[in-house]
């Protein structure tokens, strides 16, 4: 049985969000292909994410000092302690599916706040003396997005930073697996706006099937 963390970056849900839509008509199709697997939903925009502030980094500092973890203040330990718990999430999962918006040519703040969470040396990397090594190989990561122009190709492709970052912190974990389902142009061509996402639906669904 394979756990897969379903983690979505948007304050709307699928009946107003074109990345949700497609988001949950994968879930939908991967359930229904995989019914023994596990899958947890982790909403960003209705759990603590804590940003790493001076709270965080005094934390972790008594902490690599020998202190106990009493020793730290009340908001150090609330905020180190959910940090770690978010990471221990994640590690705990086999496959993550991650849904946002292009917001900006990147995605919202809260998913930089999450990626900054849960890249702890450790956990899903480790330092060598030939560099980093991601320690998460075996895992497969889908990212999923809507985008209200086109930016898989063309003149605007080198302005969309959102998924090329998830790229490269994938790679940064190990993970070779990682796919991309895009819902492109709803915006810039409003006729074409329910076929783009049907199409895109019907991509993610049968992708689930594989994943």
């Amino acid at each position: 049985m394979a756990k897969i963390l379903y983690i979505t970056a948007h304050p709307h849900d699928h009946q107003t969000s074109y990345s949700m839509a497609v988001g949950k008509a994968f879930i939908d199709a991967y359930k229904e292909a995989n019914s023994g697997d596990e899958v947890e939903h982790l909403d960003l925009y209705s759990v603590q994410v804590p940003h790493i502030d001076a709270d965080v980094f005094s934390g972790w500092g008594k902490l690599r000092g020998g202190n106990e973890f009493s020793s730290l203040s009340k908001e150090e330990q609330a905020k180190v302690g959910r940090l770690s718990e978010l990471a221990e999430q994640f590690v705990s999962a086999d496959k993550y599916v991650i849904v946002t918006p292009m917001w900006n040519f990147s995605f919202p703040p809260i998913m930089k706040a999450y990626i900054d969470s849960v890249c702890v040396a450790g956990k899903t990397f480790k330092y060598t003396e030939n560099g980093p090594v991601g320690l998460l190989p075996d895992k497969k990561m889908l990212h999923i997005q809507a985008r209200g122009g086109i930016y898989s190709e063309g003149p605007a492709a080198d302005m969309e930073m959102g998924h090329r970052y998830l790229g490269i912190i994938a790679s940064f974990f190990g993970i070779k697996d990682f796919q991309g389902i895009f819902v492109e142009g709803h915006n810039q061509f409003p006729d074409k706006a329910q076929q783009i996402k049907e199409e895109a639906i019907q991509r993610a669904q049968a992708l689930a099937k594989s994943f």
